[in-house]
């Protein structure tokens, strides 16, 4: 008896083990069509569209996410707590409660271009990179500066394609390189 009993434990155990690896390996990344990448580079582009001016009081930017979709900055050398829900993702853009006043990339003129992007499938639906470029840092128009890169998650829903998240893997803070060594002394000072 106990040796029948060891056996069906562990031919249990081998199932359990074995049954999720089948199911994992058997899910496939979905398809994309040509409408699906043409919609996802859309999302990208109106993300850029709508971080820029905070339109709608920056509600425009935090519906191109999923009801618990999260905008999550990492800043070297800062924790930033991630932006979760609809009203902290309009907060992240400038809106919201924060009402599009004094938000530092609008006052400087900035705009945001993403490149580079690469769109892949999974089986919940695709992920993404894309590298962000900002142009009129410190009110200079014609000054571009690589400000990191994101990696996106995108779903389908009934309203299109929206992020699930979105990991800005950021290079500046406040206009700054994140890890901008000292400055020089000025000619002439002793140290």
């Amino acid at each position: 008896m106990p040796r029948t009993f060891v056996a069906v434990a562990v031919l249990a155990l081998a199932l359990a083990l074995f049954i999720p690896h089948r199911a994992m390996a058997q899910q496939k990344p979905m398809q994309l069509t040509a409408m699906d990448i043409f919609e996802i580079q859309q999302l990208v582009a109106k993300y850029a569209k709508y971080i820029d001016t905070c339109s709608n009081n920056g509600y425009d930017y935090a519906d191109l996410y999923t009801p618990d979709g999260a905008f999550i900055p990492d800043v070297p050398g800062q924790k930033v707590p991630p932006f979760v829900g609809r009203e902290r993702l309009a907060e992240a853009s400038g809106g919201g409660s924060r009402g599009c006043k004094n938000v530092g990339w609008i006052k400087q003129g900035v705009r945001h271009i993403y490149v580079n992007h690469i769109i892949e499938p999974t089986p919940e639906g695709a992920k993404g990179s894309v590298d962000m470029l900002m142009i009129g840092l410190g009110g200079d128009p014609n000054k571009i500066q690589h400000d990191g890169y994101y990696e996106d998650t995108y779903v389908k829903t009934a309203q299109g394609w929206r992020f699930k998240q979105r990991l800005h893997h950021a290079r500046l803070s406040g206009g700054q390189p994140a890890n901008a060594a000292p400055a020089a002394p000025a000619s002439g000072t002793s140290k």
